[in-house]
């Protein structure tokens, strides 16, 4: 069976609908949602069912760790060690269209980290999905919605064609005619851009 589209408010997002969606994540579902970038596709981080069935259906090398998305910088500490450089780094970057490489802690599940136990962490500028992660209490495990070929699905519809039959939940936000988030390292207390997309660092 494919999955429901529910229409939402991006910046106004009812309480219902988070609810709703929340409940789809805590049962270890998958969700397709929209981000400042692409629309992505996630699940629970704590959901090991979730995460096993996310790079199923993305059809990814599970040695290629996803992002995680947290509510907000002050969340970002539980996940990943936080030096004062990256902390003021990422201060006046987020909310935005960046993913942080960081030195991953404990509560990341080893799936999520790279061999050298690094993370990716997005804080996105949307309030949307930082109201997903906010109300389940935990990070979102995030990837953009791509078809077969790698190309980002940018309307609800064509998510559901795709990748209906795998997800539980979408939610329509309407078209994201968005680029890829900006990949930095601040490993070493050194910011390294690894992949330069929407997000620029200068303000």
């Amino acid at each position: 069976m494919s999955a429901p589209i529910l229409e939402v408010d991006l910046k106004h997002p009812s309480p219902r609908h988070v609810a709703r969606a929340v409940e789809v994540l805590e049962k270890g579902g998958l969700l397709a949602y929209p981000t400042d970038t692409y629309y992505a596709l996630g699940c629970d981080l704590t959901s090991k069912k979730g995460i096993e069935r996310l790079y199923q259906l993305k059809g990814r090398d599970k040695k290629k760790p996803l992002s995680i998305l947290c509510p907000d910088l002050s969340d970002v500490a539980r996940y990943a060690h936080v030096s004062n450089f990256a902390y003021r780094t990422m201060k006046g970057l987020t909310p935005g269209a960046f993913t942080f490489v960081l030195e991953a802690t404990r509560l990341v599940p080893e799936i999520m980290m790279t061999k050298q136990k690094q993370v990716g962490i997005r804080v996105p500028d949307l309030t949307l999905p930082r109201e997903l992660a906010k109300a389940l209490g935990r990070p979102l495990v995030t990837t953009s919605a791509t078809n077969t070929e790698g190309e980002p699905l940018t309307v609800a519809r064509d998510i559901k064609t795709a990748l209906g039959h795998g997800l539980d939940l979408i939610l329509d936000g309407g078209v994201t005619l968005n680029e890829p988030s900006t990949v930095i390292s601040l490993m070493g207390d050194a910011l390294e851009i690894l992949r330069q997309g929407k997000g620029s660092l200068e303000s």
